[in-house]
Parts: C-alpha cells; structure tokens; sequence
C-alpha cells in the first residue's frame, strides 16, 4: 500500500471536491482537501472529511457468488455471458437491461453502454441519474439544442443575483454553498433569494426565501417571463438574432400566470415577496438561477427547467461572466454517464439513437451493425417491465434500486421474479442484492481509477491509494470479460482504463467539428503517463482549447440544427397525485446533512451518524397539533402503496400541509423506513424522472407501547417493530420500539442478547415500567439495554463511551443501574458538528457563559463550524 500523499476526487456529490487521501501503516487514512483543486480549493463537507472512516472491509463483497455459493471469476462471468445469451437468444435483446450508476466512472459507464446498445443491440441501459438529473438533461436539450451546462462555479461568485430554486445546497451541495456565502460576505451587495416550500439551512444566507407552494414552480417562472415583458427588460437584439420561439412562450406565459397578483396567489405566496424577487431579476444583469431535484423531480421538471432557461434567453443571460440557469447535478459522476450516454434514450459522446446521421456515426466508429435503432426503457419503466415478465435479465451496477425508485414494493417484486439478476457492488448485502442471483464483487473508491466529471463539466481523477481486496474488481473489467465471453473479445480488448478514455475521447471528437457540444479530442492520443497526471479540466477540451472550456455559449451560437436557442412555451400543470381526505399531507423527500444515498458508504463513519441518527418526519407544528403528534416520538406516514415509521421532529421551518422525510434509511439499517415505497411511479413525460418531491400521504402517532435502545459491541437482529441500527465509535446502537406489550423483560432481553457472554446487572421500576440492562465481562462493558414506556430515556452518548473505556469503574456501574451521568461525565447534547464531534449543550454552555457571541466565536472556542461549514446555519440558530 502507498504512503504517498495521492490527489484524488471526493465520490460523493456532484461538486467533484478534490481530495488528498495519505493512507497509513496501520491501514487507516488520512484525508484533506486539495487546496489546488478548483472545485473546492482545500474545503470538504463532512461527508468528505469523514472518508477515511469508509474504506474499511467489514461489510464488502469480496469474492463472486452464484446464490449463497462462492465461486471464481471464470466461473461467475462464464455463467454471467452464458446466461445473458441464453436469454437474449430465446427472447431477443429487449429482454435485458442494464441499470447503471452516477457512482460509476466515466470509463466503466462507457464500456457498458458499448456493450448494451452497440453489441447486444438493445437501449436497455438506464441509470440513477434518471432519478435526480434528466429533466435537467431535457430542458437543456429542449433549449439549446444539447445537454450543456454554462455555467462555471467561478460564476457563482460573480453573480450579483443568485436564484437557489429547489435546492437545499447547504445540506446537499455544502462546498458550493459556502463558496456561495464567502462571495456574499465579501460583495454584501450581492443578493441571494431562496426558492423553496421549506426553510432550509440555505435560507441562512438569503436575503428572501418564498415558501412557494409545492409544485408551483413553473406558475412562478412563466409570471416573471411576462413581468419582464411588461416592464420593456428584454435583450430584443438576443432575441431575435440568437433564439427562436419567443412569441409563443411569452404568449403561454401571460395566458397561464397572469398579472403579479395572480402569480402570488396561485403560488401562496405574498404579493410583496413576488413583486420583490421580480424586480430583483429584472434590475440584476448579473444573475445565475441555480436549481436541483427540487426542480427535477416532479412529472412536470423538464417543463420547470424550460420555465427557469427562458427567462435568462428573454434577457440574454447566458454565456457570460456571473449569469446563466445552472443545474447542478446530485450524484459524482451523473455528468459523466450523460457524456457516454448512459441514459436509455441517448448515444455516447452526446449523439441520439433516433438520428440517422448520429447512429451511423457510432455505428461506423465501434464497427457494428447492431447499434440500437430506438430508445429502451427509462429506469421506473424497466422495472415495471421486470414485474410484468417482459425484462427477463437485469444486470444492477453501483446502485440500490430497491430503495431509491419509487413504488419501492414493485421493484422488490420485479426483482424476485426475473429471471436474472445480476449485482455489482462493492456491499455484501443491499436491499438490492438480496434479491441476485449472481453477485459480482466491484472495486470501491479508493481501490479504483478512471475520470468523473462534476457539475460545471470539470473532468477529475479518482485515483486508487489503496490495493484491490481479494478477489474485487474493476467495473470496466467485470464487463469487458462478459462482453469477450458474449464473443465480443476484439471490441473490448482494452488493457488498462486509459485506453477506454482515449477511445472515448476519440469518438467525442470523431466527426464533430464543433458540430457538438461535448468534444474532448484533445485526449485523443494520451498516453498512460499524462492521463495518470491528468488536471482537473472543464470540457470542451479540444486542439483549439486545449486548457479547457469556462463557459459555454460566449459566441451565442447553440447546438440546434440553426444554431439558434429555443424557447419553450410552457403550460404550468399540477402535480399528477393530489392530495385527498385519506392522505391530505403533500411528502416532499430528499437528503440530510451528512448522509449520502442508501447509506452504504456514509452509515460506516460513526461522525456522520451522530447529527440526524434515525429516520425522521419533519412537520409544522400546527399540523403536529391536529394529527396528535409530539416531538421525539414516532409516527407512522403512510400512503395507498405502503407505510414508515419515523420520529417526529416538530418545526415551523415546514410548511404547513407538507411533510420532508429523508431517503436514506433501508431494510439494512432500519426496520420500516424505505420511504420510496410511498411513492407513486409518476414521471414526466419527457425526461421519464419520477415525482419525487410531491406525494399524498397520511400521518398518525404510532402507539408504541414501550421504547428503548441497546447499544454493543456486536451487531445483532433486533427483535421489535421500529428498530434503527447506527454504527458508533467501537460499538453498534439499536433504537427500538414496538406497538406489542413486553410480557416479561428480563426473558425479551436475554433473547437479544444471546450468545454475547457477561455478567448481568439490572434494574427494574416496575410502576414506570423502566428497564436497565448491562453486560459486562472482565470489567469490559459488552452490552447495555434501556427500556422505557416513553422516548424519554438516557441520553446515549455517555452511555457509548463506555464502550471504548478498557473497564469500567465502581462508578461508572452505579451510572448504568441509575441510568444518569455522574459529575465527571458531562453530556454533550446531540452533535451539530460532525466534524469535531461538538454537541448542541456543549455550545449552549459557551454562548450562555457569554463567551461566544457569534460564529466565529464558537470556531475559536469549540472548532465547531471551522472545518466543512455545514453546521453554520445551525450554529446561527443557537446564536439567535
């Protein structure tokens, strides 16, 4: 294993941060900030800070398996191409699908695109970022004639106006978001305004958030495109010399929204807020409009997008310093699988399956004759397919579809009853690949190389600092030795990863001639040598631009057939599922601060578990009062396809009438918290993105009749209805409750806690029904258990630090049987600071001292706020 420092690329969001990770003799690794990087310059969020928590093996796949079977890899991909062209022949191309990864690299989506639609001839390959991106995609598309992001993050920070539309960027983006408040608090003139139902950690920095009603987006838009008519702010000469279709947009825009007073009231907002944001964008020539799934995830997204685009062509706000609309995309890579076509609908190097000139393009260039002529399955479609018995193979890479598609219980279904499954990951065990039949083991970050691109188009390295495991491969090899053994051999004979990014280099610039957007030939011809040194770059990147692309569009040329951008004429329509008497509650879903996904990487790093351990409902409080509902308590959300438990978190932040839960929590770490279950596979008709961000539901309180939590050294099956599992600091914690009285404690205890030796101390209060369990072994404290008739127990982190103490003293044993501290214990409060570990009562403590008056000086005292910034808002909350 090297001990050189190695620059490599955080594999978390679509900010691409460059990492330095030093891994050590003991097998640990140290992780910084690349300060040369442009994306970040040095700064990590906490997710990134804490990756050295998540390279440890415990809990890979590590060798291949055919059902519960270990076997070798000659035998797993024998048995993989056999398979696959059993079916294939029995049941034609169409029968097989792919569902790839934004967590994939650039070459291994690129060799499994090439496989599926040019050899096995079928578009059945889709990917996650159908799920947080591709109404992005489409509204670009639809605009510019390609799918081409222009804006840079430098723009960012020369906007004077930016417009944060859907977008939770403090939690989701944190990186990009504080370079957002450091150009604030530089320029204090600049302005921020904050788009979203929610007040979110990003409202901190704005000057005006409208808590505009759910789904309302485009109302908004198309009211701004007439109010910027009205008030004569139009760039005329842009418009008529550089665009097409502005009559008719600007018609729907007038007819759908109306007069000012009109869009306040149909967006529920005050007319006063609207008339302000409008007249900011009208009076601001440098603005940026930067959105995400807030915008994305709705079955009417691609129009939302379109909405957002015309408003900056109608002004000419595009293609030059600090303005543009700026989608950012959520997944590491998701612009990477857009560049080698990874979507269904799409062929590599940004060309499209349905024109004839572009298929013959790809075809000419991979020398095959069985390209696929017709867009396949877009990923909700695929496994609706699946579960219909037409897709007879899936082939799963990187991802968890199980948890993040929507009607979770379908894809479940489609998953047990095809014919094959097949799952790549670097997870022994998903709420996916419970369900394969072959398992195949990949590689995971630190262990693999190949590019990504972030979401200013900035190709990057991941880099490997850490030796393969056992029997893990790469992505791009586990395909190409399928595709050899499908007699492929010739076509996918690469020999590291550089030849497959030079071959996709080549063909992003064979026949293009500036002909199209994406184009980085002037990698044609890199060798291993300067690939393995390869600088962060954003695309194009061709002979005339050799360092790279800033912005697109400078020259007001587009990539349509007129080389003219388009407006799009939109018609605002509702979301497709209203809410009704049985579920009058709006679910909104999306990402907490320190969790990533399904949880499989981030859930490894006890830090990151600390800020939000479980599964939670946030609600306004006037809705927390007519549903019967209290803080720290659980609840049940259910919809008409299924039903969660989580804990009530009670705060005026929500709107009232809607609900946010988080997506991350699954069957492996929580017993009833998959929240894609709830929602209806609704997606829009264009880009096929499901409707994430707006689901009927109902919510009541869950009549728990005891609660508690266990915490030990071991992992176990806990044996009650709600139960979450959060990896500490050297032991393992259980929340527990269930609806079911406990006839006997002492007996249910023993019966979790079976097989973990030790002496037992207990406690019993029969009158409060409270329930005190230890074990311990030679002075080495094994497990505790806590019982009680509410939520109100112990807090649990004194109670975790036993846990990493070498034995336990008199006193320490008096605290367990009390339940309480001692003197010499003082509890901390739940963390707010991830990366230092500093509780809510610690920096209560500092500011009712009067020591610390601002953030900064809590920074100073507490390093609290001074690594990733992320808990800043949080930190101003408790400042008041």
């Amino acid at each position: 294993m090297s001990q050189q420092t190695v620059k490599t690329t955080c594999p978390y969001c679509g900010v691409g941060c460059g990492v330095l990770a030093m891994p050590k003799p003991d097998g640990s690794v140290q992780i910084k900030g690349d300060k040369d990087h442009p994306a970040n310059f040095g700064r990590l969020c906490s997710k990134g800070s804490a990756l050295g928590d998540t390279v440890g093996l415990d809990h890979r796949l590590l060798h291949p398996y055919i059902g519960d079977q270990q076997v070798d890899w000659d035998t797993a991909l024998n048995t993989v191409s056999d398979k696959l062209r059993h079916i294939i022949n029995t049941y034609g191309p169409d029968s097989v699908a792919f569902y790839v990864s934004g967590q994939l690299l650039t070459e291994d989506y690129y060799v499994a695109n090439k496989l599926m639609k040019g050899f096995i001839g079928s578009a059945n390959i889709d990917t996650n970022s159908r799920l947080c991106m591709s109404s992005a995609v489409a509204g670009y598309k639809r605009a510019f004639g390609s799918d081409s992001v222009p804006c840079s993050y430098e723009d960012l920070e020369q906007a004077d106006l930016i417009v944060i539309e859907g977008s939770n960027a403090a939690w989701c983006h944190p990186v990009t978001y504080q370079r957002i408040a450091k150009a604030k608090q530089d320029r204090p003139k600049m302005k921020i305004i904050v788009i979203d139902p929610r007040q979110t950690a990003t409202c901190d920095i704005a000057d005006l958030h409208l808590p505009i009603k759910p789904g309302a987006d485009s109302i908004l838009f198309n009211g701004l495109l007439a109010y910027l008519a009205k008030q004569d702010t139009l760039d005329g000469d842009f418009i008529e010399q550089h665009t097409s279709g502005f009559d008719d947009a600007l018609s729907a825009a007038k007819s759908s929204a109306g007069e000012i007073e009109q869009v306040a009231t149909d967006c529920e907002l005050s007319l006063e807020d609207v008339r302000q944001f409008f007249n900011a964008f009208t009076q601001t020539e440098r603005v940026i409009t930067f959105y995400s799934q807030g915008v994305n995830q709705s079955s009417s997204g691609t129009d939302k997008s379109n909405s957002i685009i015309n408003c900056h062509l109608a002004t000419g706000r595009i293609g030059r310093v600090g303005m543009g609309p700026f989608s950012i995309t959520g997944q590491p890579n998701a612009m990477g699988g857009r560049e080698v076509g990874g979507l269904s609908n799409q062929l590599a190097a940004h060309m499209e399956i349905e024109n004839p000139a572009h298929h013959d393009r790809v075809s000419r260039f991979w020398q095959t004759d069985n390209l696929a002529t017709k867009p396949g399955l877009t990923a909700v479609k695929l496994f609706q397919d699946a579960a219909a018995g037409k897709v007879k193979a899936i082939w799963v890479m990187a991802t968890n579809p199980a948890v993040s598609l929507p009607d979770g219980h379908q894809v479940k279904q489609a998953l047990e009853q095809c014919e094959l499954v097949i799952v790549s990951d670097c997870e022994a065990q998903t709420d996916t690949s419970i369900h394969a039949d072959i398992r195949l083991p990949a590689l995971a970050w630190g262990e693999k190389e190949g590019s990504v691109t972030n979401s200013e188009r900035r190709i990057s390295l991941q880099r490997s600092f850490l030796p393969p495991p056992q029997d893990a491969k790469a992505d791009w090899w586990i395909i190409c030795e399928v595709a050899k053994r499908m007699g492929y051999a010739t076509h996918f004979d690469y020999p590291d990863v550089n030849a497959i990014f030079q071959e996709h280099a080549q063909l992003s610039g064979f026949e293009n001639n500036g002909s199209r957007d994406f184009d980085i030939s002037a990698y044609a011809n890199i060798n291993k040598a300067d690939y393995a040194r390869l600088t962060p770059t954003q695309w194009p990147v061709t002979k005339s631009q050799p360092e790279g692309t800033v912005r697109l569009f400078e020259n007001k040329s587009f990539f349509t057939p007129d080389k003219k951008a388009r407006f799009i004429a939109i018609t605002p329509r509702s979301p497709i599922q209203a809410v009704s008497t049985d579920y009058p509650l709006i679910l909104n879903t999306g990402r907490v601060r320190d969790q990533w996904h399904t949880m499989t990487r981030t859930a490894r790093a006890s830090r990151l578990n600390s800020h939000i351990p479980e599964p939670i409902v946030q609600i306004h409080p006037d809705d927390a009062t007519q549903y019967q509902l209290e803080a720290g308590a659980l609840a049940r959300v259910s919809s008409d396809l299924g039903a969660i438990l989580a804990r009530v978190a009670i705060t005026d932040s929500q709107r009232q009438g809607s609900i946010f839960v988080p997506i991350h929590w699954n069957q492996q770490v929580a017993s009833s918290a998959s929240v894609g279950q709830l929602i209806a596979p609704e997606v829009d008709p264009v880009s096929g993105q499901p409707e994430f961000k707006h689901a009927p539901v109902a919510i009541a309180p869950y009549q728990a009749a005891w609660h508690g939590f266990m915490i030990t050294h071991v992992e176990i099956s806990p044996d009650s209805a709600y139960w979450v599992k959060i990896r500490g600091n050297d032991c393992w914690r259980y929340e527990l409750a269930d609806a079911a009285p406990l006839d006997d404690a002492t007996d249910w205890a023993k019966q979790q806690l079976l097989g973990i030796a030790g002496d037992w101390l207990y406690f019993h209060d029969t009158t409060t029904q409270r329930h005190r369990f230890a074990l311990i072994e030679n002075d080495v404290i094994q497990a505790v258990l806590f019982i009680g008739a509410t939520p109100d127990l112990p807090t649990r982190d004194w109670l975790s630090q036993l846990f990493q103490q070498d034995s336990l003293t008199d006193n320490d044993r008096r605290n367990l049987l009390a339940g309480s501290l001692g003197q010499d214990q003082p509890d901390t409060g739940p963390i707010i600071c991830a990366c230092f570990g500093v509780g809510e009562y610690t920096i209560q403590d500092a500011i009712s001292c009067g020591d610390a008056k601002t953030v900064s000086d809590l920074g100073q005292q507490l390093k609290a706020g001074t690594n990733c910034g992320s808990c800043i808002p949080e930190l101003q909350k408790l400042l008041g």
